[in-house]
């Protein structure tokens, strides 16, 4: 293939052979000059000019690390993992990996990055599909307010874990019941710190399941039973939302060194824990529960439906995180490599926590003399029940509990970092005169953190937990992200035009890198998270809470209009915007499918290339003058080094 580069008015022209050569199209030339600069639209990106960027190149890496290494990655994986074959799990998971994430993951960098907007105003590269920039907005909303009562969970733990003695390891304590049942011992106790002689093993509640349920969260009868609020959650609710504020108060400049710390101190911990839980007794037991291959399970539909569940909820997609974060990026920026580099952290880290988990797991299931699939848990009960109930039985409990439970305050802290800080983008974006004045960012952000708290305090009475989980399973569900998914390719793929978003893709990063995800926003991902879509609709279940509480009809239709009300906006604003537009239908497609950007008709640096190259090819009678290799440059011409002559006799050749 022939390489074609424009040279004032002509072509070089690079054959197989090395050889070079001059093509003499003046009139050629002129009309792919107009074809390359088209006249350009006025400007909606306002705040371009004015934006910030970041001051090093690892500052993305570290806040997109910080950003989607989260509490999922710890408390979600590893259990999924076990739960679904074992190690046979591995094989959906890398499967929608490879088609759902991390094409979305770098998809939404990159849209950020050629768009310099945050995800509010990011879409406007395909106008009839800005209501994904209100949708995944809301979805950080509600995710940042349920989280931090998550990360107070942590603080509360953390700060119980510095007694003398650990408060879930005694019974007789004021949150206690006759039924309290210290775990421990090989062998069954027969009574509790009071003196109750149990009468059956199923009258005993673990000393763990008592301070979590009546100690921490005072847990009622169910969510018509709101209840008191919990002093003890809401201070350290409270705390949890000052760190966040004087963290990123000073925007980007400010959180991106805070990642440093936040991001790669959990890792480090983790790697500790991991250290310490394969030198237990018991651990290669939890090790072999948790990779032990069942391929059967890979029949149950339910097993695909998690993990495509895990790696959306896992990598942050469809919060507008990964948009605002790749907005500060250079427009030239490699962010290519960075998306390789991090998805691999990222499920590295999802596989690793499996060992420091199910390793301690093992250990306490052989100091109980049971089996592993007893204590095995995920989320808030594999936290907060069984890594505390192990915690117990190790030397030094104090010292793994501070540890353990700093841990998951710094992976959830510096989500919220991300969550945050892409909110308030939203909003500058949307108004950036109004908050380039002093101060008006930091009381903004007060107003926002502050409205957060407020709602999250419904999360934190007795009744708070059933509210909690109700977010988790509608606000941010795996069925709101495969839907704004598959509308995120949708709009690049089929309305912007796959081919120009690509060039401008080859553009940023510098070269023109291995098609896959241009396959898979065209075709594969579409599909798939438009068939897994369907399927967790139609494997639709109630909501229940601990398997045990049913939820009244009233709070279902709560949670679906949750869930709603980010994805509706979608369908909502295209339906609007096509209302208000003029013309015929054909004119009004035009309108709000035309990008709203400067350059979005312009030709990139690799289309002058290639288009370059279809003139050249298509001509039929070129004139082409050879040139030595001696013979100077465009570069020499033009600095007046030397003169390009003619050469007298030209010699027609055909293609």
């Amino acid at each position: 293939m022939s390489e074609t580069k424009v040279v004032g008015t002509a072509y070089t022209r690079k054959s197989n052979d090395g050889m070079l050569s001059v093509i003499s199209t003046r009139d050629t030339f002129h009309s792919l000059e107009a074809m390359s600069n088209p006249p350009e639209k006025k400007s909606s990106n306002s705040n371009e000019e004015k934006r910030d960027t970041w001051s090093k190149k690892v500052d993305f890496a570290f806040s997109i690390a910080g950003g989607f290494v989260g509490l999922g990655n710890v408390w979600r994986f590893p259990y999924l993992c076990f739960k679904n074959g074992g190690g046979a799990f591995l094989i959906p998971y890398v499967l929608f990996v490879a088609l759902g994430s991390l094409p979305v993951f770098f998809l939404e960098v990159t849209v950020g990055q050629y768009s310099r907007c945050g995800g509010a105003l990011a879409w406007k590269i395909v106008p009839v599909m800005k209501g994904i920039g209100a949708a995944v907005n809301i979805i950080n909303y509600y995710l940042n307010v349920y989280y931090a009562v998550i990360l107070a969970w942590s603080l509360r733990y953390f700060f119980a874990s510095m007694a003398s003695t650990l408060p879930w390891s005694t019974c007789g304590n004021n949150w206690n019941t006759n039924s309290c049942y210290v775990y421990g011992a090989k062998a069954l106790n027969v009574s509790n710190d009071t003196g109750y002689a149990f009468q059956n093993d199923t009258e005993k509640i673990s000393s763990v399941v008592e301070y979590w349920e009546r100690g921490v969260l005072g847990l009622s009868k169910g969510i018509d039973h709101a209840g008191e609020v919990q002093w003890e959650l809401l201070l350290c609710l409270l705390l949890t939302w000052v760190i966040i504020y004087f963290c990123i108060w000073k925007g980007i400049g400010w959180t991106s060194k805070v990642v440093y710390f936040t991001a790669t101190f959990p890792i480090l911990m983790l790697l500790v824990l991991l250290v310490r839980g394969v030198t237990l007794d018991g651990a290669v037991d939890g090790i072999i529960f948790y990779l032990k291959p069942d391929l059967d399970r890979l029949r149950d539909v339910q097993v695909w439906l998690d993990a495509a569940a895990q790696v959306f909820y896992s990598y942050a997609l469809c919060k507008g995180m990964l948009t605002t974060m790749g907005s500060y990026n250079k427009y030239k920026y490699n962010s290519y490599r960075d998306c390789i580099i991090l998805a691999f952290l990222n499920s590295g880290v999802s596989f690793v926590s499996g060992f420091a988990i199910f390793s301690v797991l093992g250990f306490m299931a052989k100091e109980q003399g049971v089996n592993i699939t007893d204590v095995a848990e995920s989320g808030p009960g594999l936290a907060f029940i069984a890594y505390p109930k192990a915690l117990t039985l190790l030397p030094l409990p104090q010292f793994w509990g501070c540890l353990f439970f700093f841990m998951l305050f710094l992976l959830g802290l510096d989500s919220e970092f991300v969550g945050q800080e892409t909110l308030m983008t939203a909003f500058v974006d949307i108004k950036p005169k109004f908050f380039r004045k002093p101060w008006r960012k930091e009381i903004a952000l007060a107003i926002l953190s502050l409205t957060q708290f407020l709602f999250g305090i419904s999360m934190i009475t007795q009744g708070g937990v059933y509210v909690l989980n109700i977010f988790d399973n509608y606000a941010a569900a795996g069925w709101c992200m495969l839907f704004i998914s598959f509308f995120q390719c949708g709009s690049i793929s089929w309305l912007f035009g796959i081919k120009k978003f690509w060039s401008r893709i080859c553009e940023m990063v510098g070269f023109k890198p291995f098609p896959w995800f241009k396959w898979c926003w065209c075709i594969l991902t579409p599909i798939s998270t438009a068939v897994l879509f369907v399927l967790s609709v139609s494997y639709y279940k109630p909501l229940t809470y601990n398997k045990t509480y049913v939820y009244p009809t009233w709070a279902i239709v709560v949670a679906w209009m949750l869930a709603l009300s980010s994805m509706l906006w979608i369908p909502g604003y295209a339906a609007y915007r096509f209302i208000v537009a003029k013309g015929s239908l054909k004119d009004r497609w035009v309108e709000i499918t035309t990008s709203e950007y400067d350059d979005s008709n312009r030709l990139s640096e690799y289309e002058e290339v290639e288009m370059a190259d279809k003139i050249a090819e298509a001509s039929t009678t070129p004139y082409i003058y050879p040139i030595l290799e001696e013979t100077p440059l465009y570069e020499d011409v033009v600095s007046g080094k030397r003169d390009l002559e003619a050469n007298d006799n030209p010699q027609t050749v055909t293609d």
